[in-house]
């Protein structure tokens, strides 16, 4: 059976488990937490389960394409299979909220691609899942993504935060969510904006893998032995994009040229250049907040780079810290938030709003698949 949501009734906390195939396409993670789908008041296990190289080889050859193309049910197939092993060892929760893998991300024309099909997962796991829960966004006219900041203000509340928080996720793609804990809720009228504010981790990674430098610039060391080319960083920063007001999303390979104008330079100094383009879309998007955030916390793996983590903190006016100086867990947390917003679409509540999507009012997405 395949639905909207309204499945788990109005009452108190539940168990739920969320999962997350971000851009970077390393593997999926599985992360339970406790919430009603307002406040979060428990978190438990994690589970990660890396992609092989030949899986890695089949979502790649499927990036940018669209349902019923070429390699598509393939990319799915390895995505449902993968996040069956991934959820071996939880047990116990009411059900899964499943992202799937983005393969295309058009939000110009209001369309939205993640592999992988909820009912058969729901199935094969004997699970209700909850899934596809960008479409009802896009359907209204919203950017369908992003769409962890109803999360975002819940951990802001968790944390007791007097005053608006920042939180910034460096994936494949950066967003960042500007969060005032004080609002009445995650869909109230200035309680939130969020936005994507540019490339993140991808360029970095194609760079390392079209250069032979392995899957990724582990840590950041290779960029931070190197010096950026300042000059081509502000060229970079000239694009239209980040003079756009929000709300506004990006596909992984929206810059395409960008690691192309490495060239010339060798691999630490073009590596340096990318995190420090990374950070000046950071930087960029700080002049589309309300109000300037009391901190700003990094999730994703971009967190992990010294390299970009510097950029960062000379870059800013605010405390820059990983979301673990929160007590947070940065690997977990976007799996996280899928937990969350299944919840809320159980429960029949909203899961994006004007100010995180741009769509015209807020709105409540989702699938319910049984078993």
């Amino acid at each position: 059976m395949k639905g909207k949501g309204g499945h788990g009734g109005s009452g108190g906390a539940l168990r739920v488990a969320g999962a997350m195939s971000g851009t970077s396409m390393d593997g999926v993670d599985i992360a339970v937490i406790e919430t009603d789908g307002v406040a979060v008041t428990g978190f438990a296990e994690t589970a990660y389960r890396p992609y092989s190289e030949a899986e890695k080889a089949v979502l790649r050859a499927a990036q940018g394409r669209w349902p019923g193309e070429d390699g598509v049910a393939e990319a799915a197939a390895v995505v449902e299979a993968a996040h069956v092993e991934a959820m071996a060892g939880i047990r116990d929760v009411a059900c899964l909220g499943f992202h799937g893998q983005t393969l295309a991300h058009d939000p110009a024309g209001f369309r939205t691609h993640q592999a992988g099909d909820g009912g058969r997962l729901a199935t094969a796991l004997g699970l209700p899942v909850v899934w596809d829960f960008r479409s009802s966004d896009m359907n209204l006219g919203g950017q369908g993504a992003p769409l962890a900041p109803f999360y975002h203000w819940a951990l802001a509340r968790w944390m007791g935060a007097e005053e608006p928080v920042a939180f910034l996720n460096l994936g494949g793609v950066g967003n960042i969510t500007w969060a005032d804990s004080g609002a009445t809720g995650p869909d109230a009228e200035g309680a939130l904006i969020a936005f994507d504010t540019g490339p993140a981790n991808a360029p970095l990674d194609d760079l390392c893998r079209l250069r032979g430098l392995g899957e990724r610039d582990e840590g950041g060391a290779l960029a931070a032995s190197g010096r950026p080319d300042r000059d081509g960083v502000a060229e970079f920063l000239r694009d239209g994009y980040f003079l756009k007001v929000p709300p506004k999303s990006l596909d992984r390979n929206a810059f395409p040229y960008l690691v192309e104008a490495m060239d010339g330079l060798s691999d630490a100094d073009a590596l340096a250049t990318l995190a420090a383009c990374s950070a000046g879309a950071v930087g960029a998007a700080m002049d589309h907040l309300p109000a300037r955030p009391g901190r700003m916390l990094v999730t994703g793996g971009g967190r992990h780079n010294v390299a970009l983590m510097a950029e960062l903190g000379a870059l800013l006016p605010i405390a820059v810290e990983p979301v673990e100086a929160a007590g947070l867990d940065g690997d977990a947390l976007e799996a996280q938030a899928f937990a969350y917003l299944a919840v809320r679409v159980a429960r029949g509540m909203t899961t994006s709003a004007p100010g995180t999507t741009g769509v015209a009012a807020p709105v409540g997405g989702g699938r319910w698949s049984d078993p």
